[in-house]
């Protein structure tokens, strides 16, 4: 099941936490989606407005030209879609219609409307709360102490952690590492507990259950499993400081490198699996963010007693709109 969460998207939200904007490794994330073509697809809307708007001229320019050339890509495709939608309708209206001509214009009327709507919340301002929703494969600002310095840096990482020595392939074939499970943090993640730790601010998470698993009951005959998706938000409300592990992927060729992370995840609550699902995630507290940020390599048991200590919390939930 796939995990996702409302996350501080803003980078300049974790200047809170003392944290300073790692601007080389935002301006490579820049460039890399640029080039990929994929500036909206795996960058939340509130980096990329935090982003335009960054302190540093030349990021925030780059930021900029970034949103203009992705919008004029969606545009450019909206106007090949409606030749094709032409083209289908002017045989669908002559003496010999066809499937494929139907076909087209069905596929091209889709992707129109789609496209229409991606130009529509492009021109939307992000939520002026700097928050926004992150799924494994997005970019988002995340917390971490730089092993040279010291210091708390704000860092662009992919939401699906490549583990050291990993390949693409490797990925592909074992894509749920946006999830590091608590039960196997000393063994499939030993490379990265104790070392490369982080933080990710959530505001809430979603999570994607069984139907018949949210509503307590076994699958009656004939019945085909149904995923529905459920919105979990802490009470009291709060901001939820979520113990990740991270890594870093050294670049080949035009490819310069990125950094990616998982959220540490622990056996539920009650209320959580009575909603469906059997993993949570651990948000540590706050008291105990430096510590986390600053591991011991020889004292792991100090960085699972404080995930085995965390933040006493009730998970109220409802089925996401």
């Amino acid at each position: 099941m796939c995990y996702s969460a409302q996350v501080w998207a803003d980078f300049h939200k974790y200047e809170r936490l003392g944290g300073q904007m790692n601007i080389q490794a935002f301006v490579k994330l820049v460039g890399w989606a640029r080039r990929q073509g994929n500036w909206i697809k795996t960058v939340p809307k509130a980096t990329r407005q935090a982003l335009a708007q960054a302190g540093d001229a030349a990021l925030a320019a780059m930021a900029a030209e970034a949103e203009q050339e992705a919008a004029k890509a969606v545009q450019e495709d909206i106007d090949f879609q409606q030749q094709r939608l032409d083209k289908a309708e002017e045989k669908l209206a002559s003496p010999k219609p066809t499937k494929a001509a139907a076909n087209d214009k069905r596929i091209a009327t889709d992707k129109i409307e789609a496209g229409r709507g991606k130009l529509a919340s492009l021109g939307k301002p992000a939520s002026a709360d700097g928050i926004d929703r992150i799924w494994p494969g997005h970019f988002a600002p995340v917390l971490m102490r730089d092993p040279v310095t010291g210091e708390r840096v704000i860092v662009p990482m992919r939401y699906r952690c490549r583990l050291p020595g990993w390949t693409e392939a490797d990925e592909r074939e074992k894509p749920g590492t946006y999830n590091a499970r608590r039960d196997k943090l000393t063994t499939v993640w030993r490379k990265l507990l104790g070392s490369r730790h982080a933080l990710m601010v959530v505001d809430r998470f979603y999570e994607s259950v069984w139907l018949h698993a949210n509503q307590q009951r076994e699958l009656v005959p004939g019945e085909r499993e149904q995923n529905i998706e459920i919105l979990f938000t802490p009470k009291p409300r709060q901001e939820l400081y979520v113990a990740c592990l991270w890594n870093h992927t050294e670049g080949e060729g035009d490819d310069p490198g990125f950094y990616s992370f998982a959220a540490i995840t622990s056996d539920p609550p009650h209320e959580v699996a009575i909603a469906g699902h059997d993993r949570c995630i651990v948000a540590i507290k706050p008291e105990n963010i430096d510590a986390w940020l600053r591991p011991d390599p020889k004292n792991i048991a100090a960085s699972l007693a404080i995930l085995d200590d965390p933040v006493n919390l009730y998970y109220e939930h409802e089925i996401a709109k």
